[in-house]
């Protein structure tokens, strides 16, 4: 089922916006801890650098001005590598396309289930911060595309059918 129109929102949603409660609840079910790191700190493990997100094996760190898609596709990358391999990720989590695929399905169903964000929410804000698909936004990859990573999720039993 097509997800709800949606319109590009003015400024992206951050961490600052939602309850760090349910945020960290949402991360630690899936065995991750959301650590705040304080406003201009330098965030530990952070790929593209502040104010993005970052992770050091099961940490998940933010700050504030965070954005929510940053803290949930990094969360994503830990939670699609098996144990063994999410123990040993600083920063960098693959270089798989499969993997990467899987995480950016996994951040837009997981965004439904965060309180104040929802699956639309967050794809436009992965739209404004400049994710690229060849359909030309996120959500036609999503609802058109990417069945191969909704089938490798769910061959690793990390999402249950059906969806949305």
């Amino acid at each position: 089922m097509p997800l709800p129109p949606s319109t590009e929102p003015a400024t992206i949603l951050c961490v600052g916006d939602i309850a760090w409660d349910d945020a960290a609840a949402l991360l630690a079910r899936h065995g991750l801890r959301l650590n705040r790191v304080d406003d201009g700190q330098k965030i530990p493990g952070s790929y593209w650098g502040e104010p993005e997100a970052g992770i050091i094996a099961t940490d998940v760190y933010v700050r504030a001005d965070t954005p929510v898609h940053s803290m949930l596709h990094e969360a994503c990358h830990l939670i699609v590598l098996p144990p063994e391999r999410r123990a040993l990720v600083h920063t960098d989590a693959t270089d798989s396309v499969p993997e990467e695929d899987a995480t950016c399905y996994l951040q837009i169903v997981l965004a439904g289930q965060l309180p104040g964000v929802g699956s639309a929410r967050l794809m436009a804000d992965m739209d404004a911060w400049g994710y690229t698909y060849r359909l030309g936004s996120t959500r036609a990859w999503f609802e058109q595309d990417a069945d191969d990573a909704k089938q490798w999720l769910v061959e690793r039993n990390l999402l249950a059918l059906p969806l949305l």
